[in-house]
């Protein structure tokens, strides 16, 4: 799967982030993230409904024989902001030198089997720097600048994205 990193950024916060470093934030200005953070309280957030009206996701490539859990709403709270949040990779897309595009899930097997986590339990990761991936078992820290960009593959529809500055194991 082809994912061009500079649409993904800018439909994130509908092109925040342009004006925002890549990178040289200090450990104070990161966002510690837990999955619940991603799931709003009541209908606070923005519905998947208006992102996919707003064309934000491309229709038709969900093609899996299968239902995902409807997520309601995805919360904007975080759009532009450095975060840190830990899960499990699921590869989208490999380079020679590793993974550079992937889906971070908070459960080990999300998306591999059926059905996949609602959207707003799903972020889209991409990074320049290519990830040397160990495996589906090996839970993962991942850092750099978040936003709410609803998208799709083939796997499953997914609520956000994060443009990695940082990936590192997660250590229990």
């Amino acid at each position: 799967m082809h994912v061009d990193r500079r649409c993904l950024l800018q439909a994130m916060a509908g092109g925040a982030f342009a004006s925002l470093p890549a990178a040289g934030w200090a450990n104070d200005d990161v966002v510690e993230l837990s999955w619940d953070d991603l799931v709003p309280d009541g209908d606070f957030g923005i519905l998947m409904n208006s992102l996919h009206e707003m064309g934000i996701v491309e229709h038709g490539k969900l093609t899996t024989g299968f239902e995902q859990p409807a997520a309601h709403a995805v919360t904007d709270a975080y759009n532009g902001m450095t975060v840190r949040i830990p899960g499990y990779v699921v590869p989208l897309d490999f380079e020679a030198t590793g993974l550079t595009v992937f889906i971070l899930v908070p459960y080990i097997g999300a998306c591999i089997h059926v059905p996949p986590p609602p959207a707003n339990q799903l972020v889209l990761v991409t990074t320049e720097v290519p990830y040397e991936y160990d495996g589906f078992y090996d839970p993962v820290y991942v850092t750099g600048m978040f936003g709410t960009a609803a998208t799709g593959t083939e796997l499953a529809l997914i609520g956000y994205a994060l443009s990695a500055d940082r990936i590192e194991p997660y250590h229990y």
